[in-house]
């Protein structure tokens, strides 16, 4: 710190008010010493912030992280705006790292106070609320300083429209488009230092990836997860006022905290587009009216800022044109980025049930009301609804179908919840019944009609397509059915419904889409519409800005979604069988038997295993806890839908979801074809998750087959050539042997030959006319000593006779007399069987 103090001084030396300009030691040799005018004139770019942000630049690269951070404090502290607006930029970006995600920054994903407990508490100290670099944006703000933000880094859909020149629907952007000058290159946003901190703190959760190393990290562990939940706490608080900006000295004035707004309304996607360039020069910026709005223009700047870089990804338009199987992803959230849309998500529910009861009725409100309640009554509404439900309709339709989607759906369970985050909590139930949803959130659940349905909808089609059988895969539909069971939520949905299909009256057909998007002034409380007490109309505003005037709604409750339910049930059921089928498979394996088998003593065609899952790896527990989700899951269907034990035995039954006697030989659903059986959509469902299965053999030459783990390699392959230059050379002579009638052709067919086609299963029409044309004739195998099983047998045996002093030639002789001997039995058996079938 005694060096950058040094600096300082000099910096701040006398010697500058003489018409001199002093060169600080620290600086270049080369530098020209001259008059500050001169300097000045001839060099506009070497005036006094050039110095510092050099001198910033390479301390950073030279001290370590502490040391730099302490110098940054004391920079903050002592110098002016004035000379402070210049670093500003670079300090963001080194910060939060640059938009192209070349620059990683201080790297805030992956900084955790159990792996780097200095850094993380330094770095949560500086980029803390009330830390030292929110103080330098109060002292840049108070200047009204402005900074370049390149639209080219912003959302899709709102990058689309700025470069049409039509202003986005979000007054974040109002009155910011700089047009490049006579040569330039791309848009700009003009920021004030909040919104630009703002922004690049929440495009970093975007635009920078994630190290390799940082797959494992636990994201609530993360300064970033936990630096978004304290801004959100501080600029959205659900308890008193928010905190106004510090002082940037002791005993100094506030900065003024409020930019200057304009207040001229402006278009949006849904309604007439206006021209940027005309709405830019005709109309200059004006100061809004109401200083009681100052109050909350960073808790609005911020929640709009989230709202607008984490969700805003998609358009109404852009989701219409996704529903084509051709079309591509424009954005991948990654499961990080849900984790934290779901944190807002939570917090915002908390902030606008922190209302006091009698200003929750929109007839309560009055000019008495703050602005800050009317921005909690609004908040969700009015900048989250529709961009969530858009981008959960994508995660939806397009993420994996794997158990990361567990971070979707809870990130969605949690917006349908509000009741889970109001301050006052139920008394618990002393019977252990779910609570049942108070009335008082009925106009919620009817203003968000299609994030219950259509979605619910939209996970049905998942689960059906998702191996149940998967403890974390049931545990996500246990989820969705525990929290739409709830008492009274099914019949707040139905009621919501039939709002919606109610006959529609004399509405004018733009009415739908001002009603969302009303036109904005300064800040967006001065033109909040008047409160609708149409409850019909509310519900179906809501659907009509989600969907559109055209679109088909699907009740929840009608025919088509019970179908989809029933079929569920139906797989649910199949899941549990299965369950419990390897489970019984697992109870009567041992664990010396994957040894013994690889001996030869055990078989080791799998054929009669279900194929793996996460079940093989969590042991009987995950059986258990599949068996208890899928259990109550089924429970909960039957609840909200109405089914009865007699529905569900028999829809089973009809499609055949019962099992034989042991539970594991039933073949999938398919049926009998010209070319043999042909699969249905039900029997690739019931092959595709492990739930039915094919006993696959071997139908090929068995000399041929593949090489088995319990053979050495080696040695069959030289026991093939063996016995192939045998039957090559005595092919004549075996086939003679084997056509004799008497007892020696029996003897040699027992030996020489296969069994035919007869003998053997074939599944397939197909298979069997081409295993007649491949008609062998009798031949030599000495596989069978290539394997570990015979070799192990053999060695056994010699073992034994060791023992009771029996000598390796006469053992020999001993077990090929005793092989002749069971050969011989078994001639006759075969011979007397071949009989009787003729």
């Amino acid at each position: 710190m005694t060096t950058f103090r040094r600096r300082v001084a000099e910096w701040r030396s006398p010697s500058l008010r003489h018409g001199t300009l002093w060169v600080p030691q620290w600086f270049p040799k080369t530098a020209v010493v001259c008059g500050s005018r001169e300097v000045a004139m001839a060099f506009p770019h070497l005036q006094q912030p050039s110095f510092l942000l050099a001198s910033l630049k390479a301390d950073s690269v030279n001290k370590p992280f502490a040391q730099r951070c302490q110098d940054l404090v004391k920079v903050i502290e002592d110098f002016p705006a004035k000379e402070l607006h210049a670093i500003f930029p670079w300090l963001v970006e080194s910060i939060f790292g640059s938009l192209d995600g070349v620059l990683l920054g201080w790297n805030l994903r992956c900084l955790q106070g159990r792996m780097s407990p200095v850094e993380y508490s330094i770095v949560m100290e500086f980029l803390d609320p009330g830390g030292p670099m929110m103080k330098l944006v109060y002292k840049l703000q108070a200047e009204d300083y402005k900074f370049d933000f390149p639209v080219s880094y912003l959302p899709g859909p709102v990058k689309a429209s700025i470069q049409e020149h039509v202003l986005p629907d979000s007054p974040l952007y109002h009155n910011k488009v700089q047009f490049p000058p006579t040569g330039g290159l791309g848009l700009n946003l003009a920021l004030n230092p909040f919104e630009y901190y703002m922004f690049f703190f929440a495009l970093s959760l975007i635009t920078q990836k994630p190290l390799p190393g940082a797959l494992h990290i636990r994201t609530s562990d993360c300064a970033y997860f936990i630096l978004v939940d304290r801004y959100l706490s501080w600029f959205l608080p659900t308890e008193g006022s928010v905190l106004p900006p510090l002082s940037s000295s002791p005993g100094g004035p506030s900065p003024s905290p409020a930019p200057r707004t304009p207040a001229m309304p402006f278009a949006s996607y849904g309604l007439h587009h206006t021209s940027l360039l005309k709405r830019h020069v005709s109309h200059q910026t004006s100061v809004n009216a109401d200083p009681a709005s100052h109050e909350i223009w960073r808790s609005e700047t911020l929640l709009q800022v989230f709202v607008e870089m984490w969700l805003h990804h998609y358009s109404l338009e852009m989701y219409q044109k996704m529903q084509s199987p051709h079309a591509k992803e424009s954005f991948t959230p990654t499961e990080e980025h849900v984790l934290v849309v779901r944190l807002l998500l939570k917090h915002l529910h908390a902030f606008s049930n922190s209302l006091k009861p009698e200003q929750v009725s929109p007839s309560t409100h009055s000019h008495a009301t703050s602005p800050l309640e009317e921005f909690k009554r609004a908040a969700v509404p009015r900048f989250v609804q529709q961009k969530l439900y858009l981008f959960l309709q994508h995660c939806f339709g397009h993420w994996p179908l794997d158990a990361s989607f567990r971070a979707v759906l809870e990130m969605w369970l949690s917006y349908l919840q509000p009741w889970r985050y109001a301050p006052e909590k139920p008394a618990p139930s002393s019977d252990c019944q779910p609570r049942a949803v108070s009335e008082r959130w009925a106009p919620f659940v009817q203003e968000n009609l299609l994030m219950y349905t259509k979605l619910f909808v939209g996970f049905l089609s998942r689960a059906l397509r998702t191996d149940l059988v998967s403890p974390k895969n049931a545990l996500m539909v246990f989820r969705v059915a525990k929290v739409f069971a709830q008492p009274n939520l099914a019949e707040m949905i139905q009621k919501g419904e039939q709002l919606f299909l109610e006959p529609e009256l004399v509405i004018p057909h733009r009415q739908h889409r001002l009603f969302t998007a009303p036109p904005f002034t300064g800040s967006f409380l001065s033109s909040w519409p008047p409160a609708v007490t149409d409850t019909s109309f509310k519900v179906k505003s809501h659907v009509y800005s989600l969907e559109g005037q055209d679109c088909k709604y699907t009740p929840m409750f009608g025919p088509e979604v019970r179908t989809l339910v029933l079929r569920l049930a139906q797989l649910i059921t199949q899941a549990k069988q299965t369950a419990k089928s390897i489970s019984d498979q697992c109870g009567e394996s041992t664990p010396g038997h994957p040894f013994l088998s690889w001996l030869g003593f055990y078989s080791t065609d799998t054929n009669g295993c279900y194929p793996s899952n996460d079940l093989d790896e969590m042991g009987q527990d995950s059986v258990r806890k599949t068996d208890e989700y899928l259990e109550k899951a089924l429970e909960y269907l039957c609840q909200m839908f109405r089914l009865s034990e007699a529905q569900l035995a028999q829809l089973t039954l009809a499609l055949g979801t019962t099992q034989d006697e042991n539970g594991k030989k039933q073949l999938p659903d398919c049926i009998v074809g010209e070319d043999g059986l042909i699969l249905t959509p039900l029997g690739r469902y019931q092959i595709i998750n492990g739930l039915r299965r094919f006993d696959i053999e071997y139908q090929g030459d068995l000399e041929l087959q593949p090489i088995r783990s319990y053979e050495i390699a080696s040695l069959v392959r030289m026991l093939f050539r063996l016995s192939s230059a045998i039957n090559q050379r005595f092919a004549g002579r075996m086939a003679a042997l084997c056509a004799r009638a008497d007892f020696l052709g029996s003897f040699c067919r027992y030996h020489l030959t296969e069994p035919g086609p007869a003998g053997r299963r074939l599944l397939s029409p197909v298979a069997r006319g081409s295993a007649a044309s491949r008609a062998r004739g009798p031949r030599l195998s000495l596989r069978f000593l290539g394997s570990y099983r015979t070799l192990l047998s053999l060695l056994l045996a010699f073992f034994v006779a060791s023992l009771f002093c029996v000598g390796p030639l006469t053992c020999a002789l001993l077990l090929v007399l005793g092989y002749l001997l069971y050969a011989v039995a078994m001639t006759l058996l075969t011979e007397r069987s071949r009989l009787h079938q003729l």
